[in-house]
């Protein structure tokens, strides 16, 4: 048994609690309290694209009704924009309005001021193996959800 193998599970899943601990507190500082940290973050992925709702769930980000209940939330509060694609009708395609840019504009600000804080050449080559890991890692687990078993 890999012992640094099951600390970065129990790390992945904190930091990941930390980080939307972080967008709460954001979105706080900022004023905004008619979103939660999951839906900021959700924001935040989409970005200045446009995208399809079946995207999101495809990329594994996020499951089909969370998705979906946090897609109508963000639409009635006027962060995103929903419209049926002219070349598919069952495909909704999602965009940020004004809102949910300024909002993104926000926490990219954010992540840069948080993202200094490991901008010496030390901090970076630790970053990018730790990137390298996760990737691994993130491969490890996709070969074994498709076909039972890790891939060499």
């Amino acid at each position: 048994m890999s012992k640094p193998y099951f600390e970065i599970i129990r790390l992945i899943e904190r930091l990941h609690r930390h980080f939307l601990d972080v967008l709460r507190t954001e979105l706080r500082r900022l004023g905004i309290d008619d979103i939660n940290a999951v839906q900021a973050l959700l924001l935040y992925n989409i970005g200045e694209n446009e995208v399809v709702i079946r995207d999101l769930k495809d990329r594994g980000y996020y499951q089909g009704s969370n998705v979906s209940y946090n897609i109508k939330s963000l639409t009635e509060y006027g962060y995103i924009t929903q419209e049926r694609s002219t070349h598919d009708r069952r495909s909704v395609r999602l965009k940020l309005t004004d809102k949910g840019l300024s909002l993104c504009a926000g926490v990219r600000a954010l992540q840069d001021t948080l993202s200094a804080q490991f901008g010496d050449d030390d901090s970076a080559k630790a970053l990018q193996g730790t990137v390298d890991t996760m990737l691994r890692l993130e491969r490890t687990w996709s070969d074994f959800i498709h076909y039972g078993q890790p891939r060499r």
